[in-house]
């Protein structure tokens, strides 16, 4: 009898100082590798960076903090799979939700932003007059992206469908000069690059009002919350603190994003009122991404089907 109470005290003693090395090597963290992305107009983000906000919260634990400049939403998923990134701050709900349907641990978080007046269709052409006139012309734009799905939002609005466009799959800086060099009939803008093809003679034809919320949301990996749920949780923190700068010192905010960015602080106050900051994920949100799937299974983008339930996370 006392052989086998030996045996017994031994595996429990082994099973206790296994899993307590388990925990130890879980809580330890010497680094958080958070995704910085500017632009359309990130403001938290810019916030939080300029005012060192992370390094202060994070810093006191020895925890240093990185900010790789992957603005690409797959760039941001495949460096979370990889393990060298934890949070994907600004991601497209798109990329959010093609990166999970291919077997990407990781979970939403939070809003980052809802901007649907920042996302455009824009033409310089004088012919062009509406959606509907951009039958048999070129369009170009970033394939997949919200903006892919307001151009096809839009279009079906007008009784028209992908293929009565040329569509020409290019990213945000070619597409729009293609547009100023008139290659292209039209192009598919964000943020201040619509100042900046306004100034070079485009108007917008249609932004995402009504059609696509321009939802852009906050990601963490799924293996780095489980472990570290204490330090999520004081990611949503500080970001609470960079809106809270935002709403309490506006002026000053507007002064860093407009040093950041390197667009005028008369051009940051007109594009400022576009976005709702607001983190909470609400119904609304859920049934646009919903819709967002929807758009890229209809367009062979996607083939399987996620739970929208499952992709979020609230955390406590």
């Amino acid at each position: 009898m006392k052989s086998k109470i030996t045996v017994c005290f031994c595996v429990v003693a082994v099973a206790l100082i296994h899993g307590a090395f388990e925990v130890s090597a879980a809580s330890k963290v010497d680094k958080i590798s958070i995704t910085y992305v500017k632009l359309p107009l990130n403001v938290p983000a810019m916030v939080a960076k300029r005012l060192g906000l992370f390094e202060k919260e994070f810093g006191p634990d020895g925890i240093a903090i990185e900010r790789p400049e992957l603005t690409a939403g797959p760039k941001q998923t495949e460096a979370m799979a990889a393990g060298s990134v934890q949070f994907a701050s600004v991601l497209s709900s798109d990329s959010a939700i093609l990166a999970r349907a291919n077997g990407v641990d990781l979970k939403v978080i939070s809003v980052f932003s809802r901007a649907p007046k920042a996302f455009n269709v824009m033409t310089r052409n004088p012919a062009i007059k509406g959606v509907a006139d951009l039958k048999d012309k070129t369009v170009a734009g970033l394939k997949g992206s919200l903006l892919n799905q307001l151009l096809f939002a839009a279009l079906k609005k007008e009784g028209l469908r992908p293929a009565d466009v040329k569509y020409v799959n290019m990213a945000g800086v070619q597409a729009q000069a293609a547009l100023l060099s008139s290659s292209v009939d039209a192009a598919l803008i964000a943020g201040p690059a619509q100042i900046k093809a306004e100034a070079g003679g485009a108007r917008v034809l249609a932004n995402g009002e009504g059609l696509v919320k321009g939802l852009i949301l906050t990601a963490v990996s799924g293996q780095f919350l489980k472990n570290h749920p204490d330090l999520v949780k004081r990611y949503l923190n500080v970001h609470e603190q960079a809106l809270e700068y935002l709403k309490t010192r506006p002026d000053e905010a507007i002064r860093l994003v407009a040093e950041e960015t390197e667009i005028g602080e008369a051009d940051v106050r007109r594009m400022l009122p576009w976005y709702d900051f607001d983190p909470k994920i609400t119904d609304s949100d859920l049934a646009d991404m919903k819709a967002t799937q929807a758009f890229l299974q209809e367009n062979e983008m996607l083939t399987n089907t996620i739970d929208m339930k499952d992709l979020i996370a609230v955390i406590r």
